[in-house]
């Protein structure tokens, strides 16, 4: 119980923090994926207008759409770039003092304000693609959302993890956030919000598919929009728990090397 009460008051001061800049909220969770999504669905528009074919890899016009806007509002869920530039600047600057006394991990630390901020820009930002997908009268199966958000939020502790391995570089290395964006820019890629995995040939489809980092976006969004079905998204469950589980791992040990090597000095 005490466990949870922390990681509750964890996640609570994430959204209390995110929603007492109101201008920052606002442009975070409505503005910036509304202008996210116009720019996606001119994409698409552009690329069918131009196309000799009515379909592209088997999927018309609006499913392409509809999995262009539900791609715009899961990719901004599923990265976590932002508490992860707040762990490496912890590390950085000696900050990070003040929480190893503390009766709490780092991890759990950082991953409670991470789900407590994805929980209320989620709840917002939600609204814009529903809002355009009614609109537009896309392709959504509106009773699998659940179970998509679902497996994201899954998916979201081992980007943490991931994120938390590269923070914790921050121990033997100075000034790696590029690091950051290098990981970020390989899992745009291979997540599928680039370009939908079907696009993709075999094999590289398969094998992106049997990684866990398509059940950031292709999955889930591929799920909503009818274009897989459950057993792709259980799939989805198992090879984000294999990932967790190789990822911890290296978390583990890459943490307790870094602590053996610091020497608490800075702030």
């Amino acid at each position: 119980m005490h466990f949870l009460r922390r990681n509750l008051a964890f996640f609570r001061l994430a959204v209390l923090t995110n929603l007492e800049y109101r201008v920052n909220f606002f442009t975070d969770a409505i503005l910036q994926p509304f202008c996210t999504s116009l720019i996606e669905l001119t994409l698409w528009f552009a690329v069918f207008a131009s196309a000799t074919s009515t379909t592209i890899g088997g999927f018309t016009r609006e499913y392409y759409l509809a999995y262009a806007l539900w791609t715009a509002f899961v990719a901004r869920i599923a990265t976590s770039w932002m508490y992860e530039f707040k762990m490496i600047e912890e590390i950085d600057s000696g900050s990070i003092n003040g929480l190893l006394v503390r009766p709490m991990s780092f991890f759990e630390y950082y991953l409670s304000q991470l789900l407590g901020y994805k929980f209320i820009t989620t709840v917002i930002s939600l609204l814009i693609p529903l809002a355009m997908i009614t609109f537009f009268q896309l392709p959504t199966i509106y009773s699998r959302i659940p179970l998509a958000l679902l497996l994201i939020t899954y998916y979201l502790v081992l980007v943490h993890t991931i994120g938390f391995i590269v923070s914790s570089m921050a121990f033997h290395l100075n000034r790696i956030y590029s690091l950051t964006g290098t990981k970020n820019l390989a899992l745009w890629l291979v997540s599928g919000e680039l370009v939908p995995v079907d696009l993709l040939p075999e094999p590289y489809k398969t094998w992106v598919l049997d990684l866990p980092f398509c059940n950031g976006v292709y999955i889930p969004v591929a799920y909503i929009t009818g274009r897989v079905g459950t057993s792709m998204v259980w799939h989805g469950f198992m090879t984000t728990t294999v990932g967790l589980a190789v990822f911890s791992i290296i978390a583990v040990f890459m943490w307790r090397w870094g602590l053996r090597k610091y020497v608490g000095t800075g702030a």
